[in-house]
């Protein structure tokens, strides 16, 4: 039972300090959006956020975590970071599944079974989708090689490192087209409407713009 921090305010604090770590600037519209809840909700929950001491909310709007808010929004993304891998590396559960189930057992993890999860797994290693417990922006992510699909470049082969994992929908849509983390891609067109035609190891698809911008690949 949770009586210094609710599941909601758990949520909240994990979608700012994710936010962060993509370099996006983080205002009540961007947790709107993430957590696809109403414009008041949000700024009901920041209220409360705010008045125990958990974000801070600059003049123009921007959001930042306090130290506290800091420490919490972490260890809820550690939680949700481990159980992924348990899912997987244990349990053996694909790779699309895992995040909602990640996002439900997250706030029911006690300490001593989160101690046990790092002793297992370790602290470090990167999810199913290939991201570490925090994501990495966009520019962190380049200077280690990676580059998105949509810029890619064409008759190369490349290998899917890193997908995006706030969206399930996304997520089977790729793996039915062969788009699964460690997989062999191809760009064979870069088409007039920005699609591309692509060669996966489930066959010859079109894959759009949106899809592409979050599937990030390493030369093969």
């Amino acid at each position: 039972m949770k009586d210094s921090i609710t599941v909601s305010k758990e949520d909240y604090l994990k979608a700012i300090l994710e936010a962060e770590s993509e370099g996006q600037h983080v205002i009540s519209a961007t947790l709107a959006h993430w957590l696809s809840v109403s414009p008041p909700a949000v700024t009901m929950a920041l209220k409360r956020l705010k008045r125990d001491g958990y974000v801070l909310v600059k003049n123009d709007g921007t959001l930042q975590l306090s130290a506290k808010g800091k420490e919490t929004a972490y260890r809820t993304a550690l939680r949700h970071h481990l159980i992924e891998r348990m899912l997987s590396e244990i349990f053996n559960m694909e790779w699309y599944q895992i995040h909602d189930e990640a996002e439900r057992l997250e706030h029911a993890v006690s300490p001593a079974f989160e101690a046990k999860l790092i002793e297992k797994l370790g602290e470090h290693g990167t999810c199913p989708h290939g991201n570490s417990v925090l994501p990495e922006s966009p520019a962190r992510r380049k200077k280690r090689g990676l580059l998105p699909l949509s810029e890619a470049t064409k008759d190369t082969e490349y290998v899917v490192a890193s997908l995006y994992e706030r969206d399930p929908k996304l997520l089977l849509f790729l793996h039915n087209l062969g788009v699964d983390p460690d997989s062999t891609i191809r760009i064979t067109a870069k088409n007039y409407d920005e699609t591309l035609s692509i060669e996966t190891p489930g066959g010859a698809f079109t894959l759009g713009k949106p899809a592409a911008d979050k599937v990030w690949v390493k030369r093969k």
